[in-house]
């Protein structure tokens, strides 16, 4: 991934440039141009996937409605966010909208440091109330169906990563042979591989940090998943062996490559993902829904919230009980139970 990488850091260097406008900003710059000039702000403080985020968001959308209605940053008042929004609605979910307020909301704040207006508007916006997530969940029977279905594929490493381990896409693409310990039974989650639109032009992103520090993890090597990773390894070698100077060398440290050692990209997980579900009629869920149903199965089986938070990496207890508590119906029979002893009415 050298190549990617080196492109990467480069674009990235050149978008960490310091701010210096070409001309002195004031109040009666227009809104859209404004938020065009934040971006090159807070470059050098956001990753690479995260300014891209932001600025797809910024050009594609909140530029554009500001810049038809000639709103100046002076000018903004919080019923011109709040149609905004109101717009917006009609076309996209609540949690875009959530993150334009976000994008709008930061720029605003440094608008008011640099005594360019004298309040944020954004305050005084009611941002649309977050929509509950419920995700979608393979119980055990499509699971294995699943696995059944992906096995040669180039797709069946991946998803053996998703469904058993519950790892995020990017973690599974990320995956790397020195972070497997055969001796010793164990995968470690500490590096990830992500893809985002960088003016224009899609780039793989390699990054030795996971999304949170609780994500970078330690997970047990099961027998069944070390077999099959022991013939991977040998399969790699071969196809090394067999290409000869062809072989893609870039990504040999990788474990999700194909048969020529190109990476398995992000986008090509997700997109033959929907296909393989379609070709072998499997009900249709996301990628990342491999995850949610390797937390419902473990749920089921016993294993508690704080034991699924550790084995999936997230940050804090409320993340994993917010997404997963619903389903905790075993607890809620040992809850049931104790309330009928302790009131004397537990069936003798």
């Amino acid at each position: 991934m050298k190549g990617n990488k080196k492109r990467a850091e480069a674009i990235l260097a050149e978008k960490r440039r310091t701010f210096q406008p070409d001309e002195p900003v004031t109040s009666e710059i227009l809104f859209a141009d404004f938020m065009e000039q934040w971006l090159r702000v807070v470059k050098s403080s956001i990753a690479v996937p995260t300014y891209a985020s932001y600025t797809n968001m910024v050009k594609r959308v909140i530029s554009p409605y500001f810049r038809e209605k000639k709103t100046t940053l002076q000018g903004l008042t919080a019923k011109d966010i709040q149609d905004f929004y109101l717009k917006e609605l009609d076309r996209v979910s609540a949690c875009s909208v959530i993150h334009y307020h976000a994008n709008i909301h930061k720029a605003l704040k440094y608008a008011v440091k640099m005594d360019l207006i004298p309040v944020n508007p954004a305050d005084k916006v009611e941002r649309p109330k977050k929509e509950h997530f419920v995700g979608s969940f393979y119980d055990a029977d499509e699971m294995n169906a699943l696995f059944a279905a992906s096995k040669g594929t180039k797709l069946e490493i991946p998803i053996l990563f998703g469904a058993f381990y519950g790892l995020r896409r990017s973690e599974a693409i990320g995956l790397k042979w020195d972070a497997i310990d055969f001796e010793h039974d164990t995968l470690t989650i500490r590096h990830t591989v992500t893809s985002c639109d960088i003016d224009g032009k899609l780039t793989l992103v390699a990054s030795d940090t996971t999304k949170t520090k609780s994500s970078r993890r330690t997970l047990p090597l099961v027998p069944f998943v070390k077999t099959r990773l022991l013939a991977l390894k040998e399969e790699q070698a071969e196809n090394r062996r067999l290409c000869g100077r062809s072989y893609i060398k870039e990504y040999q440290e990788y474990v999700c490559i194909n048969e020529i050692g190109d990476l398995i990209k992000p986008h090509y997980v997700t997109e033959s993902f929907r296909k393989l579900l379609r070709a072998n009629e499997l009900r249709e869920i996301r990628f990342h829904d491999l995850r949610h149903s390797c937390a419902s199965l473990m749920l089921a089986n016993g294993v508690p919230l704080k034991q699924i938070q550790d084995w999936l990496g997230h940050s804090d207890f409320s993340t994993t009980a917010n997404i997963y508590a619903h389903l905790d119906y075993n607890s809620k029979i040992s809850s049931a139970d104790a309330m009928l002893n302790g009131l004397g009415l537990a069936v003798q």
